[in-house]
């Protein structure tokens, strides 16, 4: 029988930092004003780190549309209640990561159509390479070399591990 185990670090604590600190200086460069809305739970992590390293005004929303990590064809309901006026305000989508991208892609959609926002950027820790485009400016820490299933950093595998402070590979080992 195979079981799925947490396998090799890919990214340290510290190689986490670095992304963060990339990310947040792009978008330093570029907004003066931004409302942030946080995709949940993944982007958590992501978000509580990368805020503490903004320097301009934020406001903050989250939004949500669970699925199954790399699952390109999402399609469990968005859920998302603004209590900030959007209208004519630059949109950062956070998220831990953008895998597949099919969610981030409903995301961006969802919002464009139904707010009269400025702009939309995301923004996450990293990307993989075979996700699909977005359809908005991307600011990302760390670009992946492969598409494996990570675990950890606000990444989850079976709803759990979450909350280890690195991203691992998710092995397939033999009982």
């Amino acid at each position: 029988m195979t079981k799925n185990t947490i396998g090799a670090c890919v990214l340290s604590s510290e190689q986490i930092g670095e992304g963060v600190k990339h990310v947040a200086t792009q978008l330093n460069g570029q907004f003066e004003r931004a409302v942030v809305i946080v995709v949940v739970p993944g982007g958590i992590f992501f978000s509580a780190d990368l805020l503490r390293q903004i320097n301009f005004d934020v406001l903050m929303e989250t939004i949500s549309c669970p699925h199954t990590p790399g699952e390109r064809n999402n399609a469990s309901p968005i859920v998302f209640h603004p209590n900030v006026p959007l209208a004519g305000e630059d949109i950062i989508l956070v998220d831990d990561a953008i895998e597949s991208g099919g969610t981030m892609k409903r995301l961006v959609a969802h919002v464009r159509s139904h707010y009269a926002v400025n702009s939309i950027s995301v923004a996450t820790l990293f990307v993989k390479p075979g996700r699909v485009d977005v359809g908005a400016q991307e600011y990302y820490g760390l670009a992946m070399q492969s598409d494996e299933l990570l675990v950890g950093y606000g990444l989850p595998w079976a709803h759990k591990s979450r909350n280890l402070p690195y991203i691992a590979r998710v092995e397939n080992t033999s009982e």
